[in-house]
């Protein structure tokens, strides 16, 4: 039997293992797909060691760029990004080797286009962890220029005191990459100045549990078109099985 599984911490949120498993009985597929939750990397190593069957990884948070070093190699997107959320196993004669792969790109590209309006030139990701990486290698793909903003913003990043309403009017997509309202942490949301927000923005929040966030519910009360991380979480899902079975 084929062995799949995710690698973050924590994963009481994650879709992932029950997508693949309803996925693999569904299709008749002699497979499984299981959590591995561990609170440092340190730990990897004896994931693979334990579970000989294994053919691929996810990779959630936090360990997206903290990964990278435990592979052997990166495909070009992914190296390029500086971020991975899928490995794949290769078993040669020299032995086990891990490839990392980026499908949150995938998800992020496919998910997004369908709300880009001809006015939406500029956008503002809010984070700088592995996902926001993505998130700018696939908005710069779509014509899109984009800042980050950041808690400790480095040169050319905003700080959250910074969003102003000029700011604000001049870049309409925002997109969340934090964790900042993630189930159980419902009551949290990023610190943005959301009564300058209007009908003209697109604000995405990459969260998808719950349904919707606070940092959604807050930006459609000002009239901004809202969608959550669902429909990148099952389209970079069909790419991971893709890359695993290419």
């Amino acid at each position: 039997m084929q062995k799949y599984g995710l690698v973050g911490y924590p994963l009481s949120h994650s879709f992932s293992k029950g997508f693949f498993n309803q996925k693999f009985v569904a299709e008749k597929i002699e497979a499984s797909y299981l959590n591995f939750e561990i609170a440092s990397l340190r730990d990897f190593h004896s994931i693979i060691d334990s579970n000989p069957e294994l053919n691929g990884l996810n990779v959630t948070i936090p360990y997206k760029e903290q990964i990278i070093p435990y592979l052997d190699e990166l495909d070009e997107t992914a190296k390029e990004v500086g971020a991975v959320n899928v490995i794949k196993f290769f078993r040669t004669r020299q032995g086990l080797k891990l490839r990392g792969y980026n499908s949150d790109i995938i998800g992020f590209s496919k998910s997004i286009s369908e709300y880009i309006l001809p006015h939406h030139k500029k956008a503002l990701i809010l984070g700088t962890g592995g996902a926001s990486k993505a998130v700018a290698y696939a908005l710069a793909k779509l014509g899109i220029e984009y800042r980050f903003v950041s808690r400790i913003p480095l040169w050319g990043q905003f700080s959250y005191a910074d969003l102003s309403a000029d700011i604000l009017e001049d870049f309409t997509v925002i997109v969340n990459t934090t964790p900042l309202g993630m189930y159980p942490k419902v009551e949290e949301c990023p610190d943005i100045p959301y009564g300058f927000l209007t009908n003209r923005h697109l604000v995405y929040d990459l969260l998808y549990n719950p349904n919707e966030t606070k940092f959604m519910k807050l930006a459609q009360a000002h009239g901004a078109v809202v969608t959550n991380g669902l429909q990148m979480l099952l389209l970079q899902a069909f790419a991971s099985w893709d890359i695993w079975n290419e």
